[in-house]
């Protein structure tokens, strides 16, 4: 509930600090004293757009505050935590107009954006002027109303939660069709880079093998003749190293038994002679296996040239590297391939989720219809009461493609004069008349909906007597278990008031300035009689005043 208002430097108040009771505040006064201005200021407050020449002086700044109760386990836990405010057991909303006509907004003094003050006073404020029919309008609030109504509030939050699982699945299909589409191309190309890669099957240290074998490829001749030489000198010629090595350990071993360090010497030089015909033999078997392959050498060559070629075209510096990409684009491709397994799971769970959302949604469509009759007959009463006799509501369910509301767009359609054509609130109801129509749909929501103070600016416009008194009796019954502030000129809505609010002129240091008070019982009877009777009330209207303000 809104607590106090204050407001300095805005209009022709000075400053003016306004304490609410809770139930319903009726505020009265003098024609032009300022009823207005105050819900403008509470506007700015609220989110309205500022407007510099709304100051009094130009010389210091304009504020407007509003404090109200905030009772946990609302609405406005979730925004305030979304935003990180502190949920304190008053919200304090204060609209600043700097002296350059630059504005701030502030909850709990933490500075915020006008959006984010506009969205946390739509939780605590419905304040509904003459010509207002923006909430009257929405469509969404027509719905929240038939579903209140219904009881088909849990219905349709399980719908929501549904329909928004199907939301966000479509979505995510529609982001990852979108990125294959793109990819598409990317992935044949990647696909033939692979496939390049896979077709040369590139192994780390495969390009220091190759170059080796092409060393040897390349001096095979040379090696040959080298080996040749060798193996001559050592097996074969005029004086084979072998044969005279083999002629000297014959003449070592036959003097061992003269002497006894020659017995060493002699196995020593075996050994020479055995190791000597080992490398002969292994020269032998190395030089029939070399050979000049011209062929496996343009194999070769083929190949490294290969492995450069496509380590330049992917900007390699390192023939090993190659290993690396071809497993980076294996991986890049799997990712392609893991996209379209998680576009086929998703495409399930959407046809699952539309199902789910299809079935509420029919099952929302009954609940409407089935409350759409028993609604329009209460609403027609309730118009009747209020100076409506001739008014009717008609509420049609248009339907649509699976959407936030269900398969139905709900429309209230009225008519204000038996004319048998109803149209949008917008096209055919006047202020006046809007106004009490809210009270009405609102009173009849009033112990089911969570609603925030409700503010009605002049919803006595165009009425008088029973009519009057009957949108008081509503009012008051509205504002039982809600704060209810109205400004009004009717006798018959202000004696039903918890709290009287007088606004009146007055002159100070020569400039008009707006004050405010408020009434006591004996001071609200005389008000009410004035609002009656004119300035100076005869008794018997004082004493009518008195029983209009009876309770009960």
């Amino acid at each position: 509930m809104l607590k106090k208002l204050l407001i300095q430097n805005y209009a022709i108040i000075r400053e003016l600090d306004i304490t609410f009771s809770d139930g319903m505040v009726i505020i009265t006064g003098e024609t032009g004293a300022g009823k207005s201005i105050l819900m403008g200021a509470l506007g700015l407050a609220l989110g309205d757009r500022a407007d510099a020449a709304a100051m009094r002086s130009k010389d210091s700044k304009t504020v407007i505050e509003a404090v109200f109760e905030h009772k946990a386990g609302t609405g406005l836990d979730a925004i305030l935590e979304e935003n990180e405010l502190e949920k304190e057991e008053e919200i304090i909303l204060r609209r600043e107009i700097q002296v350059n006509g630059k504005s701030r907004s502030f909850v709990n003094d933490t500075p915020v954006s006008l959006s984010i003050l506009a969205k946390i006073a739509e939780k605590l404020v419905d304040l509904h002027q003459q010509f207002d029919t923006l909430a009257l309008g929405s469509q969404a609030f027509q719905q929240d109303l038939l579903d209140i109504r219904s009881g088909a509030s849990a219905l349709m939050s399980d719908y929501s939660r549904v329909f928004g699982e199907y939301r966000t699945t479509a979505r995510k299909i529609a982001t990852i069709k979108e990125s294959l589409q793109k990819a598409e191309q990317e992935r044949e190309y990647k696909l033939f880079l692979l496939k390049e890669l896979d077709e040369l099957n590139w192994r780390t240290g495969e390009g220091k093998e190759i170059e080796e074998e092409l060393n040897m490829l390349t001096h095979a001749d040379q090696v040959r003749t080298g080996i040749a030489k060798i193996g001559l000198g050592l097996s074969e010629g005029e004086q084979p190293m072998l044969s005279a090595l083999r002629s000297m350990v014959a003449q070592l071993q036959g003097l061992q038994s003269y002497h006894n360090a020659i017995t060493p010497l002699a196995e020593r030089m075996n050994a020479v002679h055995v190791e000597l015909k080992d490398i002969a033999g292994d020269l032998q078997s190395l030089f029939e296996k070399i050979s000049v392959d011209d062929k496996k050498m343009d194999a070769f060559n083929d190949r490294i040239s290969t492995a450069q070629r496509l380590a330049k075209k992917h900007g390699l510096s390192d023939l090993n590297e190659l290993v690396e990409k071809r497993s980076i684009l294996e991986e890049e491709l799997s990712v392609f391939e893991k996209s379209s397994h998680a576009l086929e799971g998703l495409e399930k769970d959407l046809d699952r989720f539309q199902k789910m959302a299809e079935k509420l949604a029919g099952d929302l469509r009954k609940s409407r219809q089935a409350e759409i009759p028993q609604l329009e007959e209460n609403t027609q009463l309730l118009l009747k009461r209020v100076g409506m006799p001739n008014a009717a509501l008609k509420i049609a369910l248009k339907p649509v493609e699976l959407s936030a509301s269900g398969i139905d767009l709900v429309e209230f359609l009225f008519d204000a004069n038996k004319s048998g054509q109803f149209e949008s609130l917008q096209k055919v109801a006047s202020g006046g008349e809007l106004s009490r129509l809210m009270l009405v749909l609102k009173s009849l929501v009033a112990d089911s909906m969570e609603m925030p103070t409700l503010i009605f600016d002049e919803i006595d416009s165009g009425i008088s007597g029973e009519a009057a008194k009957q949108v008081g009796m509503l009012m008051e019954e509205l504002s039982a278990n809600h704060q209810l502030i109205a400004i009004t000129h009717q006798p018959q809505i202000a004696a039903k008031a918890e709290q009287h609010l007088f606004v009146y002129k007055k002159e100070e240091n020569g400039q008009i300035n707006t004050g405010i008070r408020m009434l006591s019982q004996e001071e609200r009877v005389q008000a009410i009689a004035q609002m009656l009777a004119g300035e100076n009330p005869s008794e018997a209207v004082m004493a009518s005043a008195r029983e209009m303000m009876k309770k009960g």
